[in-house]
């Protein structure tokens, strides 16, 4: 359960993704979302979480003006780290057919970064899970993207859809975090703030 402190304060989401959000319902938290738009660019020097905690801190910066004594803002990203490469959502079907065959037959890692913001206060965290595939053929990949168009998922996947079920074939770490929020680390964390 989260500390009863947490209802003296307001949470505010900051992110369109709808898995996101409904893990903050099943979390059981009230809480506001309020999005601003932000160029998620990073600076090349950046490796493995170094990015998506950049990125997290990044899409804080626009609210920090706007944030109130009992305000608490979470902002996140997911990158897939493959051959030493950061791969962000594909802008159209031969992105993500290029992404999903980089995959393919091999082991990457899905990191998730998770910045916490207050007035006084600023905490960013991340959580690495690996992702091991089995070889997928050019119409396993091509009847996934067709069919589920995975245009806003980092690496150009669900692990929740059609993909995860037939490709997935070991994982390390948090699932959740693949989906796109550590769970267990930003209810860690919230405790740790509130309590």
């Amino acid at each position: 359960m989260l500390h009863k402190n947490i209802s003296n304060h307001n949470i505010i989401l900051a992110s369109g993704s709808p898995r996101r959000q409904q893990f903050f319902k099943d979390l059981g938290l009230d809480f506001s979302i309020v999005l601003k738009p932000v160029d998620e660019v990073f600076p090349p020097r950046l490796r493995h979480f170094e990015i998506s905690d950049y990125l997290a801190q990044l899409k804080a910066l626009p609210f920090k003006t706007d944030l109130k004594p009992k305000d608490i803002l979470i902002t996140s990203d997911t990158i897939v780290w493959n051959n030493e490469t950061a791969l962000g959502k594909p802008k159209n079907s031969d992105e993500a057919f290029n992404m999903l065959k980089s995959l393919s037959n091999k082991t990457h890692e899905v990191i998730t970064s998770v910045c916490f913001t207050s007035l006084d206060f600023e905490k960013t965290v991340n959580s690495v899970t690996k992702v091991t595939f089995k070889a997928l053929t050019d119409d396993e990949i091509n009847y996934y993207i067709k069919n589920f168009k995975p245009f806003d998922k980092a690496g150009g996947y669900g692990i929740q859809e059609w993909i995860g079920y037939i490709g997935a074939t070991k994982l390390e770490g948090s699932y959740f975090n693949v989906m796109g929020l550590p769970t267990d680390v930003v209810y860690r964390v919230l405790n740790e703030m509130v309590s």
